[in-house]
């Protein structure tokens, strides 16, 4: 999971940019990836949860050129920089799919 709080003026670029990530996931439908973005009812804080099925420690998103462009500029449009935190699954129905 990563939260941050973008600028106000830039509450809309930052989301347009996540829905590039999501249209460039959905054309490539790279496999082990769960991702799911949020922004919350201030309009300005965002949370993004992830989840990959991969053998090795590396992050598959990186391989996404739209979700590269998303975060080569966070610093310009964040309020409070992205703070990742790692979640232990303690259960969950249907949250996941499959």
């Amino acid at each position: 999971m990563v939260r941050y709080k973008v600028k106000p003026d830039q509450a809309a670029r930052n989301e347009a940019l996540v829905r590039r990530v999501y249209e460039e996931l959905q054309a490539t439908a790279p496999e082990g990836i769960r991702y799911a973005t949020f922004v919350l009812e201030d309009g300005v804080s965002f949370v993004h949860l992830a989840s990959f099925a991969s053998d090795d420690e590396r992050n598959p998103l990186m391989e996404v050129a739209a979700f590269r462009a998303f975060q080569d500029t966070i610093g310009d449009r964040a309020d409070e920089p992205p703070r990742p935190m790692n979640l232990r699954e303690i259960g969950s129905y249907g949250f996941w799919g499959g």
